[in-house]
């Protein structure tokens, strides 16, 4: 098994603001496929997929808590209960 250096021995910091473009899919905007430029999603609970080719992005929206519960998956725009994963 290959060693993988971390960023602490690479000597870098972490900055995600410098990590460049991330794209995410936003539920509330029209989402181009960074893949093949259309805008058919299959949308889960934290990702979504493009329809046509396949390329998946995280949910903008989405946040996963981990505790010693099972997952729970909430949406920040909802009103509604907790949707338990499973």
């Amino acid at each position: 098994m290959t060693h993988v250096p971390t960023l602490a021995e690479l000597k870098m910091a972490h900055d995600p603001m410098g990590r460049g473009y991330h794209a995410v899919y936003r539920e509330d905007a029209v989402n181009h496929c960074p893949g093949c430029g259309r805008t058919h999603w299959l949308v889960g609970r934290l990702s979504a997929e493009c329809a046509f080719c396949s390329t998946a992005l995280p949910l903008a929206e989405a946040v996963v808590t981990m505790a010693k519960l099972p997952p729970v998956v909430t949406h920040r725009n909802s009103n509604s209960n907790d949707a338990w994963a499973a």
